[in-house]
């Protein structure tokens, strides 16, 4: 189970399959968690993109939530896979990849992690310190300590945090939002010369959808523990509602911020639109939205470490237990806290953090959803997928080479501010379409090279892997 005994427990397990009668909780839990789970300062830090890059409060409105909606489409179709196959989300790419192939694909997600991390601790350290002036390296040490609490604590000590700070932060969000409506909440004038450019509208719909797809990594981990008669339309559905409504909602409140407060970072700006409209709530919405981002760090400390624990198991096996978790999480929490101190601004931190994790997250999750839904049609070897010998093998050609073309294929039409600028972003005025480009090449191509699977051989190892599973459900 998650935990064994009761509230003060460390989850036990780590890459582990869960048992079919470990499985509990429900469908409409998922929905709050995803909401608090973008129900925080980062995503107000994206909107406030949108008046940097020359987008009005309007466009950079319609930029997010076009792009939220695309982005959420994959984070939430890979809900369906924990209930379904009772493992944390990346080490299911063994079937993709092969064995020792994931680690290709770990690189990547072990990025997204570590990155967000890292720039949920800038945001913060910085938010924090023009509020309060507390020292940011400090500052970024007691979150980061907070940070791994959470994470070494586990999947039900995660889920709690979440709905405890939904509730206590919802009020002080909704007012903060009617003051906004209102034109009480301390706005002066808006920006000059804001209004519609493709460059700048496609920057916002490329953070907007990247903010959802690079939680693709994470999300059948924390749905792994659900019922596997957990109805998949249900909890896509769920997912789908709850990590799309919050940033929907809160990445045009950055944007407003950005635009009528000019601020730049936004704590601050939470903290004074809140405070301008009735004493006190910006304050405390300030506090308790940090713990939510702590929360949300924790999630990430805790999806890192099943990827780096899956990536050291695919070399040499990692005895279950909470120690492998427990060092791990402090170890990504350390080097993470390091390059959280060195990095200063968060702006830019923000935009090239979420850009990256675009580039090498695309192709994986349309490989991953393509052979879970279209080639595998959901049926998997579960017992295979923890041994090198098993029927998907060491290293997968089709997967890896299909990741890399993908990735290749993005290039030409990169677009890093500061940093590089493609050949295709040039012809299309900066705006950088690589990362849907990915997105079809990989999943088409995947598909196709996918017909010289020995399917005849999978069924076989599944026949035998359902046998063994029900035997130690027996056992149980």
């Amino acid at each position: 189970m998650a935990t064994q005994n009761g509230l003060g427990a460390i989850e036990s397990r780590h890459i582990d399959y869960v048992p079919i009668s470990e499985r509990k909780g429900k469908i409409w839990r998922q929905g709050p968690f995803w909401f608090l789970g973008n129900f925080q300062p980062f995503t107000v830090a994206i909107g406030l993109t949108g008046p940097l890059v020359g987008v009005s409060m309007l466009w950079s409105t319609v930029a997010a939530v076009l792009g939220v909606l695309f982005g959420t489409i994959f984070m939430a179709a890979h809900a369906a896979q924990g209930p379904r196959l009772g493992m944390p989300q990346m080490i299911q790419s063994r079937a993709q990849f092969g064995y020792i192939g994931v680690i290709v694909p770990l690189l990547a997600s072990t990025f997204t992690f570590g990155a967000f991390l890292v720039v949920d601790t800038v945001i913060l350290k910085v938010g924090i310190n023009s509020l309060f002036g507390w020292n940011m390296n400090w500052t970024a040490v007691g979150l980061m300590v907070l940070t791994v609490l959470i994470a070494i604590y586990g999947h039900d000590w995660i889920h709690r945090v979440f709905i405890v700070l939904f509730w206590a932060s919802l009020p002080f969000w909704i007012l903060t939002t009617l003051g906004m409506f209102l034109n009480k909440a301390g706005a002066t004038h808006a920006v000059p010369h804001l209004g519609f450019n493709w460059a700048g509208f496609f920057v916002m719909f490329t953070l907007a959808a990247s903010y959802n797809i690079t939680y693709a990594p994470y999300v059948s981990d924390y749905t792994r523990y659900l019922p596997n008669t957990t109805s998949q339309a249900g909890l896509i559905w769920s997912v789908f509602l709850g990590g799309s409504l919050s940033p929907i909602w809160l990445i045009p409140m950055g944007a407003w911020l950005g635009t009528y407060l000019g601020v730049g970072d936004s704590l601050s700006g939470l903290h004074s639109a809140g405070n301008h409209f009735i004493g006190g709530v910006g304050t405390i919405l300030v506090l308790l939205s940090t713990l939510a981002l702590v929360a949300t760090m924790g999630m990430g400390a805790y999806s890192g470490m099943l990827s780096i624990v899956t990536a050291i198991d695919s070399f040499r096996p990692v005895a279950t237990g909470a120690k492998a978790r427990v060092i791990t999480i402090v170890l990504l929490g350390a080097v993470s806290l390091w390059f959280g101190i060195l990095i200063q601004t968060p702006s830019q931190a923000v935009y090239n953090a979420l850009t990256i994790m675009l580039y090498v997250l695309a192709p994986w999750t349309a490989i991953n959803l393509m052979d879970f839904y279209f080639v595998r049609k959901e049926k998997f070897a579960i017992t295979d997928m923890f041994t090198a010998n098993g029927v998907y093998g060491r290293w997968s050609v089709n997967g890896l080479l299909v990741y890399f073309i993908g990735i290749a294929v993005e290039v030409p039409f990169m677009y890093l501010p500061n940093l590089y600028t493609s050949w295709g972003a040039q012809q299309l005025q900066l705006v950088d379409i690589s990362w849907v480009i990915g997105l079809i090449v990989s999943g088409v191509l995947y598909l196709a090279l996918s017909r010289n699977i020995d399917r005849g051989a999978e069924l076989k190892a599944i026949a035998a892997s359902e046998a063994t599973l029900a035997k130690n459900e027996e056992v149980r």
